[in-house]
């Protein structure tokens, strides 16, 4: 499966994925820290270890260096 992911702010990324991924995974090729960011789906924060069922996802970072 692939995925467009928008990391707000930055860049946006095409994942490819396993069908039983979740969005955790999509995180995995990505410089972000599952700690500091909010996956969003049609504007909805999403459980991390929900199954991927969508193939646009924003990644909104919630602590920036600075």
């Amino acid at each position: 499966m692939r995925v467009t992911v928008e990391v707000v702010g930055e860049d946006t990324h095409e994942v490819e994925v396993p069908a039983d991924a979740t969005y955790a995974d999509l995180l995995q090729p990505l410089d972000v820290s599952p700690h500091e960011i909010s996956v969003l789906v049609d504007g909805r924060p999403v459980p991390e270890d929900a199954t991927v069922d969508a193939e646009e996802v924003t990644v909104l970072r919630l602590i920036k260096g600075g």
